[in-house]
């Protein structure tokens, strides 16, 4: 039987080391002592944990590794958001040194505006109370606390520097009652309490690297966020835009990445449409949104991507562009899963 006792984490690269404790995961350690490692999903299904185990071993009490393939486990990887230390472990993953100072925070937010961007999506903004204000890095998100300790994770759409109000684009799940809700009950004014920032999905400075974003439904929100700061801080930083979804319905602010490209001579914007209906006269791309990466960019190794969708989209992705150059250090993805929601009770009522 695995001793889950105490045990010690040791990261090769850096030489840090902490603790686990008993049924802790490698990630619930390392964040809970200041470690940040990087992560996005929590539940598996992502990979963005992907560590090499070097020493010791692991098990999953929670989830297998679904994010694994047969190979990948056998080298050695282990995800590091469900792995639980057998013993003393020593591993190798990427530090993420850029949140290290940011502080996560519980606040209360008040919904100042709600529109339909399209009949499934919709766009909240959420005011802070004037004294707190949420620090964070553009591609990271928060979580909408539940009640009964549920929790939804959504990226935040707005860039840091527009610092009074945080937006999010919140996609109807059928048979969500918690996006249900969102859609025909929330209310303007109404109070919702949230946590964060959260996440170790943000644009890597120390590089000049063009940028390759690709956004798979409302995986366009972190996106807008990473497009604007960089706007906002004059960089000229090349950068192709692919934002995929199923029909045209589904671009749900196309004029937007349009008028960026228009207005700016580095910023280059491809939509894709998967599965385009005839009322939508579509004569732009069709197919998967990865697809059309590749054939733009048969030769990836030039190039930073960072791209953020549903678990499908990314897990495609990550696997066919090592094939065509990508390092695995020059690919930052943030994972959505659009799960079934649990019964939602209103959290507060407008005042």
């Amino acid at each position: 039987m695995p001793d889950n006792s105490q045990h010690t984490i040791k990261l090769k690269l850096s030489g840090k080391t902490f603790t686990s404790n008993k049924g802790e995961t490698v990630l619930e350690a390392a964040l809970r002592q200041g470690v940040k490692l990087p992560y996005s999903c929590k539940n598996g299904t992502c990979g963005n944990c992907k560590g090499r185990l070097l020493s010791g071993s692991v098990s999953y009490p929670i989830h297998p590794p679904l994010a694994l393939d047969e190979k990948e486990k056998a080298d050695g990887d282990i995800l590091l958001c469900q792995a639980v230390a057998d013993n003393d472990l020593q591993i190798t993953v990427r530090e993420i040194e850029a949140i290290k100072d940011i502080p996560v925070r519980m606040l209360p937010a008040r919904v100042s505006s709600k529109e339909l961007l399209s009949p499934n999506v919709a766009k909240l903004k959420l005011r802070l109370p004037k004294t707190q204000r949420m620090q964070f890095l553009a591609g990271q998100y928060i979580e909408i606390l539940l009640p009964g300790g549920k929790r939804r994770a959504f990226s935040i759409a707005s860039p840091p520097h527009d610092a009074d109000e945080l937006e999010l684009h919140i996609r109807h799940v059928d048979g969500g009652d918690f996006t249900s809700w969102v859609f025909n009950e929330l209310k303007v004014k109404g109070i919702l309490r949230i946590e964060g920032p959260l996440g170790t999905f943000f644009i890597r400075h120390g590089s000049q690297r063009p940028m390759i974003m690709m956004g798979g439904g409302t995986g366009f929100a972190p996106l807008k966020s990473m497009i604007e700061y960089l706007l906002r801080k004059q960089s000229v930083r090349p950068i192709h835009l692919f934002w995929g979804a199923r029909n045209l319905e589904e671009l749900y602010c196309l004029d937007l990445p349009e008028q960026w490209e228009r207005n700016f001579s580095h910023i280059q914007f491809t939509p894709v449409l998967s599965d385009p209906l005839a009322e939508d006269h579509w004569q732009g791309r069709t197919g998967f949104v990865h697809t059309a990466v590749i054939e733009d960019y048969p030769d990836l190794s030039a190039h930073e991507v960072y791209m953020s969708g549903p678990p499908i989209m990314i897990d495609t992705a990550r696997h066919a562009f090592p094939a065509q150059g990508l390092a695995d250090d020059r690919l930052f993805y943030d994972s959505f899963e659009f799960g079934a929601d649990v019964p939602f009770e209103i959290l507060a009522e407008p005042h």
